[in-house]
């Protein structure tokens, strides 16, 4: 199941989106890190393809994974820490087995903020919701 994990992040990387989707179910959705990046896959692939096509691609390496799967082993749920250009990441989701492949229903991509500083991240974001 990690493999598909590794997998979805190389073909990010390379700017590979015949790979990249194809490890999402159908009925797939995708959480970005804005608020209101809740894309069902379709709409997520038309996004990103476009994005894919400039042959630039999001580079996400995991550097810590935890899995853990049901107990009929159909179901598989994760949380990943990732090393991006601009600082670490989260990824978290859900994938089920599809036949002989595991396919991932969900994936959440956040930037976790240390609580120390989370009171001011919270009041920058605060001010820029009120002034919309």
């Amino acid at each position: 199941m990690g493999s598909v994990l590794d997998a979805l992040h190389d073909a990010a990387s390379r700017a590979d989106g015949q790979t990249y989707f194809a490890l999402f179910s159908g009925d797939a959705v995708f959480f970005g890190t804005d608020k209101t990046e809740r894309w069902p896959i379709a709409e997520f692939q038309a996004y990103g393809q476009k994005r894919f096509d400039t042959g630039t691609g999001w580079t996400y390496k995991s550097t810590e994974r935890h899995v853990y799967f049901s107990a009929d082993g159909k179901t598989a749920w994760f949380d990943e820490r990732l090393d991006n250009k601009a600082g670490e990441a989260r990824g978290t989701g859900v994938l089920v087995k599809d036949g002989d492949q595991w396919k991932i229903v969900q994936y959440n991509l956040s930037f976790p903020v240390p609580n120390e500083l989370f009171d001011g991240v919270y009041g920058i974001i605060k001010a820029y919701e009120e002034k919309k």
